[in-house]
C-alpha cells in the first residue's frame, strides 16, 4: 500500500453510516438488556413459587449476561465511530484551512511583490546614485531582499497577534479548547520570510539590474 492510499480511499460517507449504525446497534442492545432483565425478574419470582426450574432461572440470567455483553461491545463500536467520525471531520478541516491558508499566501505575496515593484520604480534615481558611487549589484539586491522581508515579517508578526488574541478570545468566549504551539508561531515567521524571500527577488533582481546611466535620466 502507498503512502496516502488509505487516506484517498476512506470516504465521510461511508463514516457517517458506520456512526448511524452504531448508534442503532446499542439501542437494539439496550433494548435487549431491558428485555432480559425483566424477564429474569420474571422467572426469579416464578422459580420462587416453583412454577419453574432453576435451570430456566440460569437460562434466563445467561441470557442477560450476553445481552449485557452485547450492549458493552455496542458501545465500544460507537465509542470508536464517535473518534473516526471526529478524526474525518478534523482532517476535512484542516484541508480546508490549508488551502485557504495556500491562496492566503499566494496573494499576500503577490501584493508584496508588487509593492516592491513600485517601490524599484519610485527609487530608480536613488538607486542610480548608488551604483554611481560604487554600489555592486549584490548590495541593491540584498538591500530590497531585506526590504520585503522586514515587510512580511511585519506581516507575520501581526498575522500572529491577531491569531493568539483570537484564540484566547474563543477560549474565553466561546468556551473552546484552543491550544497556543510555540512550533506553529516559528513555522508562521519561517513561511513569512520565505514568502518574502521568494516574491521579493524578482523586484530586487530587476533593481539590482538597473543601468545606472538610464536610471540617473529616469524622472
Amino acid at each position: 500500500m502507498r503512502r496516502g492510499q488509505l487516506l484517498a480511499e476512506i470516504d465521510p460517507r461511508d463514516v457517517r453510516n458506520a456512526f448511524e449504525q452504531a448508534e442503532a446497534d446499542l439501542e437494539v442492545a439496550r433494548a435487549q438488556v431491558a428485555t432480559t432483565a425483566a424477564q429474569r425478574k420474571r422467572i426469579e419470582s416464578l422459580a420462587g413459587s416453583g412454577v419453574l426450574s432453576p435451570q430456566d432461572l440460569e437460562n434466563a440470567q445467561l441470557a442477560e449476561t450476553n445481552a449485557r455483553a452485547q450492549l458493552l461491545k455496542a458501545e465500544t463500536n460507537l465509542r470508536l465511530a464517535t473518534e473516526k467520525t471526529g478524526g474525518v471531520t478534523i482532517r476535512t478541516f484542516s484541508f480546508l484551512l490549508a488551502g485557504i491558508a495556500l491562496v492566503s499566501l499566494l496573494v499576500g505575496g503577490i501584493g508584496i511583490m508588487n509593492i516592491m515593484l513600485v517601490s524599484v520604480t519610485e527609487r530608480t534615481r536613488e538607486i542610480g546614485v548608488r551604483k554611481a558611487l560604487g554600489a555592486r549589484k549584490r548590495d541593491i539586491l540584498l538591500q530590497f531582499l531585506i526590504e520585503a522581508l522586514v515587510l512580511c515579517l511585519a506581516g507575520g508578526a501581526m498575522g500572529v497577534l491577531v491569531g493568539v488574541s483570537g484564540a484566547v478570545a474563543l477560549q474565553k468566549l466561546a468556551g473552546w479548547n484552543t491550544s497556543l504551539s510555540a512550533n506553529a508561531i516559528v513555522i508562521a515567521f519561517l513561511f513569512s520570510a520565505a514568502v518574502g524571500i521568494f516574491f521579493g527577488l524578482w523586484p530586487a533582481r530587476r533593481a539590482a539590474g538597473l543601468d545606472p546611466i538610464d536610471a540617473l535620466r529616469y524622472e
